[in-house]
């Protein structure tokens, strides 16, 4: 019998963890994947926007050798951070179910079964994408996930969305020789696509070194071609791959088969407690992104570190 499971070994699962060693509680971190598995699946040459002091945990040091850590740097300080505290986490188990029986949740994973007090969801967003809704969708030259640019040299790609992802992404297999063309739903680049990457991508685009059609969206997708749909009319391109950096969503169906409510919002926001980060159903609770909704870009690592203290304070004043 744990005092807590938590679900997601992400930054801030692993947070949650060391909260709940400190308080004295009976814990253990379950993940679906690799420990913080989201870092893991960013593009291999990504880098933080943050600072790395900002993504500390558990007082342990985050230093990186430039003004930003890249992802290389974050994936070390994690596993670090897992080994310095001595983490109980159990990796690639997936949870199947969670059911509440009286005051302790019965869980049940890909390995076996579990049970708690309470239930921490630390899950994140980066495992759902976005679907076009298209038919071609599920095609193999269609990802969802952007690793690196040299699978693209000399290929036609298609980049689509107009945030950070598909501009990196845009200008990345451009550089390394890929003919790029980026299909933008909205009528210009977002305004929080990064200020020092923005005049760079701007002016690809207006000297049509990357082509670029706005007010458009991909109707169909075929393995040598896309059909786009544009305010001049409708296009049909020749094209390799398509690149949907279409944003990524929480798991809503798994958060309400808990009987998790939610807010009545076009944010689909969950309902819980802000003083103690606890849902409408008592004992299980909310860290991190997850919070948020479909509102991703709210919660970081820098700013929800503090849901693992609020939660673990609850918790060590209602069992000890």
């Amino acid at each position: 019998m744990y005092d807590v499971l938590i679900i997601g070994a992400g930054p801030i699962g692993l947070a949650c963890g060391i909260e709940a060693k400190k308080k004295g509680l009976k814990y253990v971190i379950i993940d679906k994947g690799c420990l913080v598995n989201s870092i893991y699946n960013y593009p291999l040459n990504m880098t933080f926007f943050s600072t790395s002091e900002r993504l500390e945990i558990g007082g342990v040091p985050f230093i990186s050798h430039g003004n930003k850590p890249n992802r290389f740097e974050a994936l070390e300080y994690y596993r670090r951070v897992a080994m310095s505290w001595e983490l109980q986490i159990k990796l690639y188990e997936p949870v199947k179910e969670v059911k509440k029986n009286g005051d302790t949740f019965n869980v049940t994973t890909s390995r076996g079964n579990y049970q708690s007090k309470a239930v921490v969801l630390a899950t994140g967003f980066y495992d759902l994408p976005f679907m076009m809704g298209v038919p071609g969708e599920n095609l193999p030259k269609v990802k969802h996930y952007y690793d690196e640019p040299h699978p693209y040299f000399n290929q036609k790609l298609v980049v689509v969305g107009a945030a950070n992802s598909a501009v990196d992404v845009a200008l990345e297999t451009y550089r390394k020789g890929a003919d790029v063309t980026m299909v933008i739903r909205e009528p210009a680049l977002l305004d929080s696509v990064k200020y020092w990457v923005k005049p760079d991508i701007e002016n690809r685009i207006k000297e049509e070194s990357i082509k670029s059609y706005f007010n458009s969206q991909i109707t169909a997708i075929r393995e040598h071609e896309v059909d786009i749909t544009t305010p001049e009319g409708n296009l049909t391109l020749e094209n390799d791959f398509v690149l949907a950096m279409t944003g990524y969503k929480p798991n809503f169906e798994f958060m309400e088969s808990l009987g998790i409510a939610f807010e009545d919002d076009d944010m689909h926001t969950p309902q819980y407690n802000e003083d103690t980060n606890e849902t409408n159903v008592g004992g299980i609770f909310l860290a991190g992104v997850v919070c948020g909704g479909l509102k991703t870009n709210k919660w970081f690592i820098e700013n929800s570190r503090v849901h693992a203290e609020m939660i673990m304070e609850t918790l060590q004043k209602r069992f000890r």
